[in-house]
Order: C-alpha cells, then structure tokens, then sequence
C-alpha cells in the first residue's frame, strides 16, 4: 500500500492511485482524537465511540483528501450480502429516510461525483472497486458471512446492472484485514465455505498442531473478482494482517467489538 499523508495515517493502493479522477483511502489507527480502545483515528459512527470525537477524526479526514467529499455515505453493517445503489433519488431524500435505506446494508455503489462511500471494517475485509470504463465505484464490507454469501460477485453484479460494467473494466483492491494464519474457525465455518462451491485447497488449511481449520478470505475474494473476469494485474491486495498489526490498524478480535473501525472509502472526483 501507499501512503497517502505525511504523517502515515491515511493509506492507499498504488493502483487506484493510478486514477486522478477518483479519490479514495484506507484509515489507520493513528492521528486522531479518539480514545482507549477507539484509539486514535476512529471514523465509524457504529461502533460506540463518542459521537464529537468521530465528528472531528472525519473532519481530518476531509482535510486530508485531494477534494472534499459532498457527501459521505456509510451504511450499518450487518454481516450480510445486500448492496444499495446510492444515486440522485437517495441523496435527495430526508437524512432519516437515508439511515433507513442504510440498515443492513454492506456494499454500496454509486457513479455520482463527490459521494464519497466507504464502509467499516476491525478484521473484516475491505474491498473497493472502480469501473475505469463507465466511471461507477463500490465499497464493499466482506466479513466471513458476507464472503461465503459471495458480497463481492453481487456487488459486481449490481455494478453491471446500473453502470454496464465488465470485468475488464474494474480495478479492484482487497484492504487489511484478518490474514489466513490468524482466521482459525469451527468445522461449521470451514463446511458453509465448502458447501457453497469454494475450492477449500485454494483458500483454507488445517493446522497440524490445532486440528482447526483457517480461511483465506483474501483469496476467498479474490476468486470471486476472477471468477467475474477481472484480470488479476488488475486486482491489488494489501497483504496486511490486522490481527497481527493491531497497533497500526483496528482489530475486534484484539481489542473487542467496542473499539474503532478502519474506514475505507472510494469517491469520483467533481
């Protein structure tokens, strides 16, 4: 990944930085105003954490982007597989009919200039997308539920419903998130991968000490870009455990479910 500010805090992928007429970001845990386990640079207001403190960590983050968003746009996650298409109707409705539509959303696509989306993530993987072709952009929240639900093949989907996206159009990256060596699960967690189609040898082992099985949700989703046709030069992917890097990026499993979320964001510039 690349680095986006001085001071480290904000990061993003060499890829997509390729691309002037988008912006986009991945927090990390430093430079901001929050505390104990929201430490420092919290964006989610979802997670429990005061709402000013927030306020004034996204306020940095504004600050720290080549253009400041019109609009950001995150749902409340539930772990789920729905995407929402966010376009003129949506941003023109009330804020309470909005938080409405946003209720158990996990991916969010949009073609609209400064509408900036993002979504939340402490272990889970973030993925972004961009269509370089028809100019739509996605965000989207893969925990393991979402992953063995196929989120991001849905989400490239809905793309090419609205925007007539391909493919070769996209380029995609796959942001810090829980790496295969940390993600042991149960035998029902490695059944609901194997009983929905995943090829396990590519995506899981099980420990010879442990007995337990680990998945790969990197490669979980990676399979799921390629298996839509995304070229895979076309598909970067961080490689940073956040399990393992818990004091540069948030980890639920490290520091429990109350505690700041990594917000990774995409926006077509005005």
């Amino acid at each position: 990944m690349i680095s986006l500010t001085d001071d480290k805090k904000m990061l993003g992928y060499g890829l997509l930085g390729a691309y002037p007429n988008i912006s986009h970001f991945v927090t990390t845990r430093h430079g901001g105003y929050s505390e104990g386990a929201y430490a420092s640079f919290n964006c989610s207001p979802y997670s429990g954490d005061e709402f000013e403190k927030v306020k004034k960590n996204q306020l940095l983050l504004f600050q720290s982007l080549p253009q400041v968003p019109k609009h950001l746009i995150l749902p409340f996650q539930t772990h789920g597989t729905k995407v929402l298409l966010i376009n003129k109707d949506f941003l023109e409705t009330s804020i309470e009919c909005q938080q409405e539509m946003l209720d158990g959303i996990d991916a969010l696509i949009t073609s609209e200039p400064g509408c900036c989306i993002g979504i939340s993530t402490a272990d889970c993987i973030p993925v972004l997308l961009y269509d370089k072709v028809h100019g739509g952009v996605a965000a989207v929240h893969a925990g393991w539920r979402g992953t063995v639900g196929y989120i991001v093949g849905h989400t490239l989907e809905k793309m090419r419903a609205a925007f007539g996206t391909e493919g070769r159009d996209v380029i995609a990256c796959i942001g810090p998130g829980i790496s295969i060596q940390s993600f042991e699960v149960g035998d029902e967690v490695y059944e609901a991968f194997r009983l929905n189609g995943f090829d396990m040898s590519r995506i899981s082992f099980r420990h010879s000490v442990t007995h337990k099985y680990h998945i790969d949700l990197w490669e979980a989703n990676r399979q799921q870009l390629l298996d839509f046709g995304v070229p895979g030069v076309q598909i970067e992917v961080a490689d940073i455990c956040t399990y393992i890097h818990y004091e540069d990026f948030f980890s639920a499993r490290r520091l429990g479910i109350k505690s700041g979320r990594i917000l990774s964001g995409i926006m077509i510039n005005c």
